[in-house]
């Protein structure tokens, strides 16, 4: 295996799912199970694997987490601050889709627990997902 001269930092996943209720916009969120940010809420995620896209990352990872499938996602936004993950440097890719139906989540893989929670209720979240919510909000809510 080649070793770069520079380190590199790790590429992650993190996917916002929206369902939309009359005037109420609801965000899945699961809690993580391990650490770092252990029993935090954050948006379901996780490493990209040599062998997938981006997307297809995205795709694996929502359904490993929380048994929903959105066949399609589009990408939002990217986000890679230093300190952003307390395990080392890594830059997240965001990816989003609207629900037209609520679908039950069951928690599974990294997530002790998955549920929709009101964009106004929002919890303390793990990582910078607090940001990348906030953000979302503005630009498409």
């Amino acid at each position: 295996m080649y070793c770069y001269k520079y380190p590199r930092p790790a590429v992650c996943v993190d996917i916002i799912v929206i369902y939309k209720k009359e005037k109420l916009n609801f965000v899945l969120l699961i809690k993580r199970k391990n650490s770092p940010f252990k029993n935090k809420w954050a948006l379901p995620g996780g490493f990209v694997e040599m062998n997938e896209t981006l997307e297809e990352s995205a795709i694996r990872e929502l359904y490993e987490e929380t048994t929903i499938k959105c066949k399609t996602l589009k990408q939002f936004a990217a986000y890679g601050n230093p300190g952003r993950d307390p395990r080392g440097r890594t830059v997240s890719i965001v990816f989003y889709c609207f629900l037209n139906k609520k679908i039950k989540p069951t928690a599974s893989d990294d997530a002790s627990e998955a549920q929709w929670v009101s964009f106004d209720k929002i919890p303390e979240t793990a990582f910078d997902h607090e940001i990348i919510l906030k953000e979302f909000y503005n630009t498409f809510l």
